[in-house]
């Protein structure tokens, strides 16, 4: 737990700043640690064939990966990371690094219902043109972002162009982003999308810049495991039956850049929130812990003794 050092290094440097470390000060630290450790040890951690949604998808968890279920994924992201609440059904992690891991990089998995999205403008998007519109969006709607108590977000440019794959249905790209202002560091935002017969199944990577050809040479493999189940595919679109999406395949890269699902919080930047959260008691990180620990353990009928 590499941040673990880090969170004790920024809690000790505050203390030392105010006053001599105490023997409270030192026990509360020690609960940090042990609060942080038994968040390491609460994650559910999957690999394998594992199954996302209701029998929506399959996905066979990449080589060199690990899968967290949907409620665990929720949790790391609205409660841990700070992010606005959404939902997910589940996110992927390095098989050597996790959620409180100041390098890590991370894909959350979603599905948007919105309808059978057809592909007859892939060829003819000009990315450079929309890349100007968004841009555009991204500074008008500062505005409201901020009003909600969220950074302002700069839209600098693609990180990886947009490529559609038009044989496996499948559509990718990476934006560059800078949340608050100039001195903050830039952020990766990588979205790969699968079509099927109701929606997109979209895996929104989330990394530093650094973090880009990690992400990048994992796109391939991660499209290569995972699947629509028969039903639900791009090819079992039923024209009498079943719904076309407004949205083209420019209208997904364009998006919202606060979409349904949310901007998510950058890894260089959530120690803050993780700061908030200890310093506050963690009861935020405790309820999930115990909540979870009441599920697992089967109960027991009280007795004369006990009761």
């Amino acid at each position: 737990m590499k941040i673990v050092y880090s969170l004790m290094l920024t809690l000790g440097l505050g203390l030392m700043a105010t006053a001599p470390l105490t023997a409270q000060d030192e026990a509360g630290s020690l609960s940090i640690l042990h609060l942080l450790d038994s968040l390491e040890k609460a994650w559910k951690w999957q690999t394998g064939t594992v199954a996302l949604g209701d029998n929506l998808a399959s996905m066979n968890v990449p080589t060199g990966w690990r899968y967290l279920p949907g409620d665990q994924a929720q949790f790391i992201l609205s409660d841990l990371w700070g992010n606005p609440p959404s939902e997910s059904l589940g996110m992927l992690f390095p098989e050597n690094l996790g959620p409180l891991d100041s390098a890590s990089v991370a894909f959350n998995i979603t599905f948007d219902e919105l309808g059978f999205v057809k592909d007859d403008d892939a060829a003819d998007i000009n990315y450079d043109e929309l890349l100007g519109n968004m841009q555009k969006e991204t500074v008008e709607g500062n505005m409201e972002r901020t009003r909600q108590g969220y950074e302002a977000i700069l839209l600098v440019g693609w990180a990886s162009s947009p490529y559609y794959d038009k044989d496996k249905k499948a559509l990718h790209w990476a934006k560059e982003l800078r949340f608050g202002d100039e001195s903050q560091p830039h952020t990766l935002n990588y979205d790969v999308r699968l079509l099927g017969r109701k929606g997109v199944l979209s895996m929104n990577a989330i990394a530093g810049m650094d973090g880009l050809s990690t992400v990048k040479g994992a796109v391939p493999n991660l499209l290569n495991n995972v699947s629509f189940t028969d039903g639900n595919k791009y090819s079992d679109f039923d024209p009498k039956i079943d719904e076309v999406a407004a949205w083209t395949i420019g209208g997904l890269v364009a998006g919202k850049v606060l979409a349904k699902v949310g901007f998510f919080a950058i890894i260089l930047k959530f120690l803050k929130p993780i700061l908030l959260l200890v310093l506050g008691g963690g009861a935020a990180i405790w309820r999930w812990i115990s909540g979870r620990r009441k599920e697992e353990e089967e109960p027991t009928p009280p007795t004369e003794e006990t009761a």
